[in-house]
Order: C-alpha cells, then sequence, then structure tokens
C-alpha cells in the first residue's frame, strides 16, 4: 500500500524551496506533498514553513519529509516504492546554478565561454539516476527534472528513459512577457525558446543581440521580439523566483488530474521550450497555428548543433562548435563525446576537470 503522497520533490536546495512554498501557497485541492533529501535540519525547516504557509495562504497542502541519499539506490527506490507519487520533481543536483553569475575561475571561464551544456554531466547524472530508479519502480509516475532540462531531458530519453519535462528557462521569458504587457490568460501567448537565448535579457536593452525566443499572440507571430519586450529584464542570477514557480501549475495539475496550458522546456526529451498543454492525464505540444512539430523542434535544435552537446537517438552524445573546442583544449579525450550508458565514468572524469580549472585563475 502507498501512503498517500501525491507529490515527490527531490532536493532541498533553494530551487526545491520555491517549488514547495509556492505549492503551499497555491494548492486548490486536498495534496500531501513529501520532501526528500539527507540535510535533516533543512528538512526540517522546509516541512515546518511549508506547512505554515499552507495555514497562512488558507490551502489544503501538507508536507511530510523523507531522509535519505538520492545518491542511495535501494533508500530512493524504497520511498518511491512507499509513496508512489503521481508526480516526482527532481530538483538536486552537483552543479549549483550559481555557475551563471560567478567569475574568476578557469571552470567558470569555461562555462561563459562554451555555454551551460559545458555542466550537462553534472546535472544528468543525478537526474538520470533518478530516472533509472523511478522507472524501474513506479513507471506510471510523472518525472519532472529541473536540472538544466534543455539539454538533460534529450540525455535522459536517449538513455531510453521516460521523461514528462523539466521547469524553468521558457516559462521564465513566457511569463515575464505575457506579464509585461498585460496577458492573463493562459494560452494567448505561445513561445519557442531555448535556454541559449535567455541571456541577452539578462542584459541592459541597448546591448541585447542575437537570436530571439519566437512569440506568438493570439496565433500572429510578433515581428521584433526585442523591441516588443524591451522593458523585460531578468536577474544575472538564476530566477527562481519565476523559474522555480513555473513548474507548480503542471505539477498540480498532474496531481489533480486536471488540465493545463503552459510553457516547459525539454518535454518528453525533446532540446529546448515549447507551449504545451496537459489534457486527459497527457503532456503534448500546443503551437500556435501554421507551426509544425518537426519545425519546432528544428529551430530549438539548432542551437546545441552549433555549440552545446547534442544526443542522438542511438545514444550517443557529442558536443559541437565553441564548446567543443574550448573542452578540447582542456581535455581532448572529453571533448570525443561519449555513450550514453558510460555517462556515470564520463561524470567522474569531469568532476577532475572542473576541480583542476576551479583551481586555476581565469586569463
Amino acid at each position: 500500500m502507498g501512503s498517500d503522497v501525491d507529490i515527490l520533490v527531490f532536493g532541498t536546495g533553494s530551487f526545491a524551496a520555491r517549488i514547495v512554498f509556492d505549492l503551499a501557497a497555491s494548492a486548490a485541492d486536498p495534496v500531501t506533498i513529501a520532501i526528500a533529501g539527507r540535510n535533516s535540519e533543512r528538512l526540517d525547516w522546509l516541512k515546518v514553513a511549508a506547512n505554515a504557509r499552507a495555514v497562512l495562504f488558507g490551502r489544503p497542502a501538507t508536507f511530510v519529509t523523507r531522509h535519505l541519499d538520492l545518491l542511495e539506490s535501494d533508500g530512493v527506490a524504497a520511498v518511491i516504492a512507499k509513496d508512489r507519487p503521481k508526480v516526482l520533481v527532481q530538483a538536486a543536483s552537483s552543479q549549483p546554478s550559481s555557475v551563471i553569475s560567478t567569475a574568476g575561475d578557469a571552470w567558470s571561464e569555461l562555462v561563459a565561454a562554451g555555454g551551460l551544456s559545458a555542466t550537462a554531466v553534472f546535472q544528468a547524472q543525478l537526474s538520470m539516476h533518478i530516472a533509472r530508479i523511478t522507472h524501474a519502480t513506479h513507471p506510471t509516475c510523472r518525472l519532472i527534472n529541473s536540472c538544466f532540462p534543455d539539454v538533460v531531458n534529450s540525455l535522459i530519453a536517449a538513455r531510453g528513459l521516460p521523461i514528462t519535462c523539466g521547469i524553468g528557462n521558457i516559462a521564465i521569458l513566457s511569463n515575464a512577457f505575457a506579464g509585461e504587457i498585460g496577458i492573463r490568460t493562459l494560452g494567448t501567448l505561445k513561445m519557442l525558446s531555448h535556454y541559449q537565448t535567455l541571456a541577452p535579457w539578462r542584459r541592459p536593452r541597448e546591448t541585447r543581440s542575437g537570436p530571439a525566443p519566437r512569440v506568438w499572440i493570439e496565433d500572429e507571430e510578433v515581428a521584433d521580439v526585442y523591441a516588443t519586450f524591451a522593458a523585460v529584464k531578468i536577474t544575472p542570477e538564476p530566477a527562481i523566483e519565476i523559474s522555480g514557480a513555473s513548474g507548480v501549475p503542471l505539477i498540480l495539475a498532474i496531481a489533480s488530474r486536471s488540465d493545463w496550458v503552459g510553457h516547459v522546456p525539454g518535454p518528453a526529451g525533446l532540446p529546448g521550450g515549447y507551449p504545451v498543454a496537459y489534457r486527459h492525464g497527457q503532456l503534448d505540444l500546443d503551437l500556435p497555428s501554421g507551426l509544425s512539430r518537426a519545425d519546432a523542434i528544428a529551430w530549438n535544435a539548432k542551437f546545441e548543433e552549433a555549440s552545446g552537446l547534442v544526443a542522438s537517438t542511438d545514444g550517443k552524445v557529442r558536443y559541437t562548435g565553441i564548446l567543443h573546442e574550448r573542452l578540447r583544449q582542456e581535455s581532448p579525450e572529453l571533448a570525443r563525446g561519449f555513450d550514453i550508458g558510460d555517462l556515470e565514468a564520463v561524470y567522474a572524469e569531469m568532476m577532475k576537470l572542473r576541480a583542476r580549472l576551479q583551481a586555476r585563475p581565469a586569463r
């Protein structure tokens, strides 16, 4: 018998906390959320604070904790098997998202030059581990990965594992854009956005350049996205105030078996971010009229093809463009790419490389 847990959240960091606290403030139907991690003191605080927020906002949400090391397969499997959640949110990673606003060492320099896909192996290692255990233990559970989902979800899919979607990235901009121009009806604004299109919106409007997201309002494509949404600027740091919150409506929709429309990165392991609809228990693309599924996927795929990390259906993973060149200068072996089945070994080698580069000042 299960323990009547609807939502299981793995992680106790700031991103997981944002998800948990917003679940507490917005749940409309009775829901039980379990928070899992190994830091007992942090777990206890998240439970106390989340339950307090549920009381404050008059929401029927109840929070409990599960103390476990997420790297311990047996413990993770036991919790999933006992709780049998409708949705599992994976929000734990060995690569802090703050790397995007860090400078001064050779590792942050490589990430700044080659892109966040330099960190993909770190983001993927634990998420792949959780995906494998979830599929084996409770295959009907919906898995949402919040760790670099634009790229990591494609790695999970290349391993033959199911993945529902991610959280954040495209949803940062889609919700910020809609909010800026006064849209409050879901589905009115639709967008295609790869994580690589986020960076310009962290800079002053007069310095923005490069490929922009594609945006449609009532099925009419916006001609000049930079001009139309010039007033939108996001923080140099991870924008968890939006990104962490963005997954909450979908998480609650899955838990309550209700419908929802919005934007997510990495749906079903696709590259980049898309407008989606969750209806009748299924998540699918919800594209604007005139845009085909193939064209939408190709638009997103071109970013990592130009520079980043690409996983093919046969499980081969390769680095491309500037990232490949920068990585080749530091480790020709890693730059050659790898088979997705060798992720753990590659992770160990990337850990050594990161430690070496973090100990070296930037040029």
